[in-house]
């Protein structure tokens, strides 16, 4: 008798097992996999409406302005007469909205 009230609450514990499984990857997916898709949806939107004259932040903490975009790099002007060619996927948001969040230095 007590081998069967001990197999039925195993059999019941196996069930709420699975519903602790299911719970966790709903958890990981609104906590982690949805917010960063989120994010990497912004940056391409943000990378693919570049334009001429926008400021920017590169991904060594290099600020300029956008000078030419083209296919897959983009012309950066960093100093009067100084352009460099960067990679599209290293360009970040623009160095003011960068400033509003406090990420950019003052100087």
């Amino acid at each position: 008798m007590l081998n069967s009230i001990l197999l039925q609450a195993a059999q019941g514990a196996g069930w709420m097992n699975g519903v602790m499984i299911v719970a966790l990857i709903v958890i990981f997916y609104f906590f982690l996999i949805r917010p960063q898709s989120k994010k990497q949806k912004e940056m391409r939107k943000f990378r693919s409406g570049l334009q001429k004259g926008d400021k920017v932040c590169m991904q060594g903490g290099i600020y300029g302005k956008v000078s030419e975009v083209r296919e897959k790099t983009v012309l950066v002007e960093v100093a009067q007469g100084v352009k460099i060619t960067v990679d599209m996927t290293c360009i970040y948001p623009t160095a003011v909205d960068a400033m509003a969040s406090g990420e950019a230095p003052k100087a």
